[in-house]
């Protein structure tokens, strides 16, 4: 038995879970999301929790089964309380404006590169414009989100310029030493 699967999830006052067949709906005070389990894998709701269960023991199966117990716990989570991925931005010049569903970066190009946001996930950027917080109730859409902005300009391995997630390391390369 997988030991992520079989582990329940509970479900917190302000939020609905509803399984019909193998729609799981989850509604909460962030928004709504849904997930249709594969064939072999239930969900059912006992005592306030969402249980997980399998009905074979394939190799496929287990693998699923961890999966989509962690999917619905993502969704439960998401409606309930949010996702926050946060980047920072390293380099002379380079900065990012967030306005509406757009986030203008000026990195170094020629031109400035205005990143269009999918519905349900927002940005806000600080003063200096040098840091942005990604929000949102879906884990893997604002995850997606934050990999395509750092994709934008990654981090130089030479000097660290360039769009990093909060508290990733970036090991710095020696360059070269001129002649002696």
């Amino acid at each position: 038995m997988s030991r992520i699967g079989r582990k329940p999830i509970d479900i917190p006052q302000a939020v609905n879970v509803d399984i019909k067949e193998s729609l799981v709906k989850v509604k909460g005070p962030l928004g709504e999301l849904s997930y249709s389990c594969p064939e072999s894998i239930k969900a059912a709701i006992d005592n306030g929790k969402v249980i997980v269960e399998r009905s074979t023991d394939l190799q496929k199966d287990r693998a699923l089964h961890g999966l989509v117990r962690s999917l619905i716990s993502n969704m439960v989570d998401g409606v309930s309380q949010g996702f926050k991925k946060q980047l920072e931005i390293k380099g002379v010049g380079y900065r990012a404006q967030a306005k509406g569903g757009k986030i203008t970066f000026t990195l170094g190009y020629s031109h400035p590169i205005e990143f269009e946001l999918p519905v349900g996930i927002t940005a806000t950027t600080d003063d200096k414009m040098t840091s942005i917080t990604l929000s949102g109730v879906e884990k893997q859409l604002l995850g997606q989100v934050a990999a395509n902005i750092r994709k934008l300009r990654a981090p130089d391995v030479y000097k660290g310029k360039g769009v990093r997630f909060v508290g990733e390391r970036i090991k710095l390369k020696a360059g070269k030493t001129g002649k002696k």
